[in-house]
């Protein structure tokens, strides 16, 4: 039986929200971690490549510009020539644009360098205000002529802007390299990080899996193995399954289940034995009932033929010489002697099917049932009846005598129970699968649907016995032969008019031969 304790154990679904969990937080911090070290890596990324990296290139550009000017200057000195002022003018523009270029990169959050920046710029305009631009206006009113003490002046001014602006880009270069280092610190870090994280969640989820593997797959395939061999017929095994809450639930009803079942199948075996002892007692009931049919309606002719011989032999030697209520009662018992003796062969002849089973062999039923039309031919000309068969009745096995006892009987009540018109009697077949189903449809008198039953009762009679012969066995018989031979046969309710009934037999296989 299942451990009573499953009211204390996690359910699966509290299991799974654990799991699930367990991996949302490992991975949330992975995630942290890696978010913060790709905010590290962008920070590097931007001062290489969008902060003090292009600063830095427009601070060379801008010591360019100096030495443009510095050098048209000279060449103007030199020649006094106005195209060598050229490349002074344009480095004033270089330097206008590279100085803007360097701020708008630095922008306000390194005010050290853009401090510098400052100081270049002021520079740059005490040696073009103290010392360009006077020797230009010198040399445009003199001629070329420079002396030393001003060239020296010039270069002192000018070495101090160039020199504060090469400072400023060894600095930049330096914090560019720095920045460099931390952005391929941040790379590794997040190389490092991701491989990390990426083992350590293929060691999570492997570790959840197998837990959730023992923890619920081990218990349902417990309960699963156990469950087949409860439904492979040991009903005695009881269920018992470890893990959630759930799975021992369901142990706990698969195995109350097993429990009515066991219970239910004691109970089907008790009514089986009663049944079979039941079936037993019939059969031997049966089997006796039909051993006193045949001796009675066997021991009971002769005595019987002697009533009916008797009494035909005063009916004959003293009819006419007693009084007229003598003659009567002598043909009252002369009546009720052939009665009898017809009863008595009908019981004889019913008892006998199946009594005395014979080999069965292949019978053709076009040949039985032309033969039993043939036989009832006075019945059929003096009704002026109509017989419709079948081009090509089949041939089934069985005993062609009783077979052809169920058309005789079939064809001879429709002959008999017919109305105003002539009888017409038609016969069809069909297959259904395994079996011949036969049709015989008259357009007689017909049959309630009330005694669609009763008529198939042994000595049931529908109609008095002086409105029509009989002993209302034919019927009777028709059922017992009709299974015997494994079919059945019933009252098709459905026709409106006239009666029809329906018989199954069971087709011969191809493989077997007219000799079998």
């Amino acid at each position: 039986m299942t451990s009573p304790d499953h009211t204390t154990r996690w359910p699966a679904k509290r299991l799974l929200f654990a799991a699930v969990a367990i991996l949302i937080l490992v991975s949330g911090g992975a995630v942290g971690a890696i978010a913060l070290s790709l905010s590290q890596l962008t920070d590097a990324r931007l001062l290489v490549l969008e902060e003090i990296g292009p600063a830095r290139r427009h601070v060379q550009e801008l010591s360019t510009s100096y030495v443009n000017q510095e050098t048209g200057v000279r060449g103007f000195a030199l020649s006094g020539r106005d195209e060598f002022l050229a490349p002074y003018l344009s480095g004033q523009a270089d330097e206008r644009t590279a100085f803007d270029a360097a701020r708008s990169r630095l922008g306000t959050e390194f005010p050290e360098y853009t401090a510098e920046l400052d100081l270049i710029q002021e520079r740059a305009g005490t040696w073009r205000s103290t010392y360009a631009e006077p020797v230009i206006a010198q040399i445009r009113a003199t001629g070329p002529s420079l002396t030393t003490a001003s060239a020296e002046q010039g270069k002192t001014l000018f070495d101090s802007v160039r020199n504060t602006a090469k400072e400023l880009e060894v600095r930049m270069a330096v914090d560019v390299d720095a920045a460099r280092a931390r952005l391929d610190r941040a790379a590794d870090t997040v190389l490092w990080l991701s491989m990390g994280v990426g083992l350590l969640l293929v060691v999570l989820i492997a570790v959840v899996a197998v837990v959730l593997y023992r923890i619920l797959i081990l218990p349902l395939a417990g309960l699963a193995e156990q469950v087949r061999t409860v439904a492979s017929g040991d009903f005695q095994r009881a269920v018992d399954v470890t893990g959630p809450r759930e799975i021992v639930m369901l142990g706990h009803d698969i195995d109350g289940m097993r429990g009515r079942i066991v219970k239910d199948l004691d109970s089907v075996r008790e009514a089986h034995e009663r049944l079979d002892a039941q079936s037993t007692e019939l059969q031997r009931s049966n089997a006796e009932l039909e051993q006193f049919a045949y001796v009675a309606s066997h021991d009971l002719q002769e005595p019987l033929r002697k009533v009916a011989s008797f009494c035909q032999l005063l009916e004959r030697r003293y009819g006419g010489q007693l009084d007229e209520r003598a003659d009567q009662y002598i043909g009252f018992a002369v009546d009720g002697a052939k009665r009898m003796q017809v009863l008595i062969n009908d019981l004889l002849a019913f008892s006998r099917v199946g009594r005395m089973a014979r080999e069965h062999t292949l019978v053709d039923l076009g040949e039985v049932v032309g033969q039993v039309v043939g036989s009832l031919s006075p019945a059929i000309q003096e009704s002026g009846a109509v017989i419709d068969l079948p081009d090509d009745l089949p041939t089934v096995r069985g005993e062609a005598s009783l077979l052809g006892g169920v058309f005789q009987n079939l064809i001879g009540n429709a002959l008999k129970f017919h109305g105003d018109e002539p009888p017409v009697v038609t016969m069809a077949v069909e297959r259904t699968e395994g079996f011949w189903t036969f049709t015989c449809h008259d357009n007689g008198i017909g049959i309630d649907t009330e005694y669609a039953e009763r008529i198939f009762v042994i000595f049931q009679r529908l109609h008095h016995k002086d409105a029509y012969p009989g002993t209302g066995i034919g019927l009777a018989m028709c059922r017992k032969i009709i299974e015997y031979h494994g079919g059945t046969i019933w009252l098709d309710t459905s026709q409106d008019t006239g009666t029809t009934f329906k018989f199954t037999l069971p087709v011969v296989e191809k493989s077997e031969t007219p000799n079998e």
